[in-house]
C-alpha cells in the first residue's frame, strides 16, 4: 500500500473503487461536496439473471443536486431497503458466500437511516472489514476544487455514465453465478465479487489494479 487518494462517497461501489481502497494507505472521503445525480453515489450494479441490474436509492424531494452530500436525506415513500435487499438476494443467493457474508449486510438494509451519507459510509466500513482492507480513512475539512499535495483525486472518476480511462486498473475475470448465461459481466458493485470470492476478493482487488 502506498500514498493517498482521494474519493467520493458510494453505495456498495463498484470493484474498480475498492481497487483504490486495497492500493492506498490513505483515503480522503469529500464530505464538503454536494450530491450530484446520476452517480455512484446512490446507486449500484449488481449481476441479475438476465444481466446487469442497477440498484438506485430515491431521495427525499427538493434541490438534492445543490445539497451538500452529508445533508442529502433518504426517502421512503417505497420501501427501498427491503427491494434492493430482495434483488441481492435474488441475484446472489446460490452465489458460493452468501451465507457468509448476508447476515451481517442484512443487518444494515433493516436499520432505517436518515442521510445517504450515513448509510454509504455505514456500509463501506462493513465491506471494508469483510475483505480485510485497513485504509486510513480520513475526511475534507474545506471543499476544493484540486486534492491536497501529493493526494491523488480520484472524484467522480469511477462513474456509470462518464466512461473515463483507468491506466491503473483492468478487469480480473472470476467464476460469476449467471456466468454461463451473461458471460462476465465486468466491474460491478463489490458485492458481487465478495459473494463469489469470499476470502479471494482483496487478492482479485490487488491483481485489479496496474503498476507502472
Amino acid at each position: 500500500m502506498a500514498g493517498a487518494v482521494l474519493l467520493e462517497l458510494q453505495y456498495l461501489p463498484p470493484v474498480q473503487y475498492f481497487t483504490k481502497l486495497a492500493h492506498y494507505h490513505e483515503v480522503w472521503l469529500d464530505r464538503q461536496e454536494h450530491f450530484a445525480k446520476g452517480s455512484y453515489r446512490n446507486r449500484c450494479h449488481i449481476a441479475a439473471v438476465n444481466g446487469v441490474q442497477r440498484l438506485s436509492i430515491p431521495l427525499r424531494k427538493g434541490k438534492n443536486e445543490q445539497q451538500p452530500i452529508t445533508e442529502t436525506a433518504l426517502a421512503y415513500d417505497e420501501p427501498w431497503p427491503s427491494k434492493h435487499w430482495q434483488s441481492i438476494c435474488s441475484a446472489y443467493g446460490n452465489s458460493p458466500f452468501f451465507e457468509h457474508y448476508s447476515p451481517g449486510l442484512i443487518l444494515l438494509f433493516k436499520k432505517k437511516y436518515d442521510l445517504l451519507w450515513d448509510w454509504n459510509f455505514d456500509l463501506l466500513t462493513l465491506l471494508n472489514h469483510f475483505i480485510g482492507l485497513r485504509p486510513e480513512i480520513r475526511f475534507t475539512v474545506k471543499w476544493s476544487p484540486t486534492a491536497p499535495k501529493g493526494v491523488v483525486d480520484l472524484r467522480d472518476a469511477i462513474h456509470p455514465k462518464i466512461k473515463r480511462h483507468d491506466a491503473l486498473f483492468m478487469d480480473v475475470p472470476y467464476a460469476q453465478v449467471f456466468e454461463d448465461r451473461n458471460g462476465f459481466l465486468p466491474n460491478l458493485s463489490i458485492l458481487d465479487l465478495l459473494f463469489c470470492c469470499g476470502p479471494e476478493s482483496g487478492n482479485v482487488l490487488r491483481a485489479s489494479f496496474v503498476r507502472h
